[in-house]
């Protein structure tokens, strides 16, 4: 989800990336100045520290590696100002944790690097900016399992530009249904609209509009189609799905309001499906994008915050984690033959999910879910966040893997 200071540009070789401003100073700290990162199974290894309260510290123990993929390891000891890390190149986010809370498990990422320059990014340390260069340049895999894993980077692209088309299609339906004035099936066309997005989120939020400064929420696409109240920027105001899933969920009536906000999001989805393809990913771009999506459910949806007003947090939930398995999906040709044991705990976490979720089913809802009202988060909450944490960990441990792969 987007925040006020925040823009997510996609870039075409990263599934998830971004744009973001930020400071440019500050050096590397504890970092071993010289001593390139150590490789283990293929992938150099960085460790990130977080530390401290206000003003924490963001601590790499190498502060250099080789070209090719690299791992980035977060342990958040004590630092309650810090709960996200991103590595940056220039303005582009290439890869990032979110809700990095003191005290739980260490959480990584993997990413393929050419040699250049990058920082790490930890907003709220005192020094938010660590510098981090790598050396070379990367090799392409030619072996037998690359190629597995390159097709299947190629069917999920056309997976997400089905869904991007398909969200088309919905939100002219529910703009069609405001337009008349029609509030029942409007409302039923929000909740069939939703989850085209929610699928496919990490791989597309956050295109930056020409004209528009990288900074300026007004030109972030993902803003403008899927700001919601927690993050609302008071400059630029309500927008997309969540400004029309106030008005026919809370207020309960259309207005010429109403109407202006389903135009814009048509005209913005619209975009969106001019943008999207031709985009191309790397393996552990999609590794990378359904983890970011679970945590998408973690942070959003079993907490309430994304469906303030309609409670389809459930429907949401199920397209999130419909995502990410899309995502191993097309990846486990590939994953079979690198580690199967892995591969087949991740499917039965996906089952196991799946079956969870299957008791909320209830198809004279919205959404197709139970509404998930402040009764259903009190008793299930914790339910639901343990079995989206055990899918979590296997899954977690796919990027390096399939990055390293040949």
């Amino acid at each position: 989800m987007p925040r006020p200071d925040v823009t997510r540009p996609i870039l075409a070789s990263v599934g998830f990336a971004a744009l973001l401003a930020f400071s440019q100073g500050g050096a590397a700290q504890a970092a071993e100045e010289g001593s390139p990162a150590p490789v283990v199974n293929g992938a150099a290894q960085v460790a990130i520290t977080l530390t401290g309260e206000a003003g924490g510290t963001c601590a790499l123990d190498h502060a250099e590696a080789k070209a090719g993929p690299v791992t980035f390891t977060v342990t958040n000891r004590t630092a309650t100002a810090i709960t996200e890390v991103e590595l940056m190149s220039g303005s582009r986010i290439l890869g990032e944790k979110e809700n990095l809370a003191p005290g739980l498990a260490p959480v990584s990422f993997t990413v393929t690097l050419g040699g250049g320059s990058y920082e790490v990014y930890c907003p709220g340390a005192k020094v938010e900016t660590v510098a981090f260069k790598v050396n070379g340049a990367v090799a392409t895999p030619t072996g037998a399992t690359a190629a597995i894993l390159a097709e299947g980077t190629k069917g999920y692209a056309r997976y997400v530009d089905g869904m991007v088309l398909a969200m088309v299609t919905a939100v002219d339906r529910l703009k069609a249904d405001i337009d008349v004035g029609d509030l029942a099936k409007a409302q039923a066309a929000y909740a069939r609209a939703r989850p085209f997005y929610e699928r496919i989120e990490s791989d597309v939020e956050g295109f930056v509009l020409p004209g528009f400064k990288p900074t300026d929420n007004a030109g972030n696409l993902d803003y403008l189609i899927d700001m919601r109240a927690s993050n609302l920027d008071p400059a630029v105001g309500w927008h997309g799905f969540h400004a029309i899933e106030r008005d026919l969920f809370r207020d309960g009536r259309i207005t010429a309001g109403t109407r202006k906000l389903a135009a814009g999001l048509q005209s913005n989805i619209a975009r969106l499906g001019k943008l999207v393809p031709g985009l191309t990913y790397r393996p552990e771009d999609l590794a990378n994008g359904a983890a970011a999506l679970l945590e998408e459910v973690q942070s959003g949806k079993i907490s309430g915050e994304e469906e303030a007003y309609s409670h389809i947090d459930l429907a949401d939930f199920a397209a999130n984690v419909e995502g990410a398995r899309q995502a191993f999906a097309f990846l486990e040709p590939g994953m079979k033959k690198i580690d199967p044991d892995l591969t087949a705990r991740v499917d039965a976490r996906f089952a196991a999910v799946d079956k969870l979720l299957e008791g909320y089913r209830d198809p004279t809802a919205i959404g197709g879910y139970i509404r998930y009202t402040a009764a259903v988060k009190a008793a299930d909450a914790v339910k639901l966040s343990k079995a989206i944490q055990a899918l979590q960990e296997p899954l977690s441990r796919i990027a390096e893997k399939v990055a390293t792969a040949g």
